[in-house]
């Protein structure tokens, strides 16, 4: 058996070719389009590269787009009055400060200054409140869970009925989507077993999942015979593991690629898995932000068209 492999990078192309249509939509209807704040604070490499590929989404996408660069010195007390500026302000429909943040400043308290129906990353309590109890109160969505759940959608495999093992139990991953596999919808309507690497029988749990999900940040922690063959493996790990010749780094998911491929019926790759499909979904929350805007909705009440 060789798998078949789930592009994160064809899919996030073809999501983001969805959303310009949208974007068009919205001005001929309106005369707007999705605005989106990306504050950086500090000069880190990582979250520099990471909001520069941000921007660049959104601007191709016609978005009104702000990158706000703040000194690493700003005080917590001028972040949380910077961020109510964009609160107020209707143009913006989406929020994101890219973490991490220094340390002198509380990440608890940005993330709870944003005001939830822009918070397009998903974060605040009050989307993770909405996330839980699902249905038409659903929220803003994390956006690498809901790139995952994207991913499995969009290759087809069957959700309803089926068995998911999540291997990772993390707030930002592991949790959320052990819950939207359990919801009611599209799909979901799975039976969810959530596991980490303290749990007993690992492997044994593993190798009853129809779709496996690993965010457990352990390079090649799943080997090929912990995977039920034909199954779905989705691997959210992204671990450095060396540096190439050239200096590139040399990047390894939880799960043995290579090995895996022989015994499962579909998989992500690492990297172009599920990498790619986060900022796709960061975008797609920021456009359903701009919608619920302005038709007058709140994102309680706004289901993504």
């Amino acid at each position: 058996m060789s798998a078949e492999i789930i592009s994160g990078t064809e899919m996030r192309a073809a999501i983001l070719e969805e959303l310009a249509s949208e974007v068009e939509a919205m001005k001929a209807k309106y005369g707007k389009v999705p605005g989106l704040v990306t504050i950086l604070v500090g000069e880190n490499p990582a979250s520099v590269s990471y909001v520069t590929l941000k921007v660049k989404t959104a601007l191709k996408l016609g978005f009104h787009e702000i990158q706000d660069n703040q000194p690493e010195s700003i005080t917590e007390e001028a972040l949380l009055d910077l961020i109510e500026q964009y609160n107020q302000d209707p143009n913006i429909h989406g929020i994101l400060v890219q973490l991490p943040l220094p340390k002198h400043i509380s990440e608890e308290k940005i993330i709870y200054a944003i005001d939830p129906d822009k918070d397009v990353d998903g974060f605040h309590p009050v989307n993770l409140g909405r996330m839980v109890i699902g249905g038409e109160d659903g929220g803003f969505l994390p956006c690498t869970p809901a790139g995952i759940q994207e991913m499995i959608v969009r290759s087809g495999t069957e959700t309803s009925g089926a068995e998911v093992v999540v291997v990772g139990r993390s707030n930002i991953v592991g949790k959320p989507i052990a819950i939207m596999m359990g919801q009611k919808g599209r799909g979901a309507n799975s039976t969810v077993t959530m596991v980490h690497t303290r749990t007993r029988d690992l492997a044994e749990h593993c190798r009853r999942a129809d779709i496996l999900i690993v965010a457990a940040g352990v390079p090649g922690l799943v080997k090929p015979d912990w995977i039920k063959p034909g199954a779905t493996v989705i691997d959210v790990g992204v671990n450095r593991v060396g540096t190439s010749s050239t200096g590139k780094a040399i990047l390894s998911g939880d799960v043995d690629f290579a090995e895996a491929c022989k015994v499962a019926g579909k998989i992500t790759p690492v990297p172009g898995g599920v990498g790619p499909m986060t900022i796709a979904l960061l975008m797609k929350n920021t456009v359903r932000s701009a919608w619920m805007a302005l038709e007058n909705k709140s994102s309680a009440a706004y289901v993504c068209r």
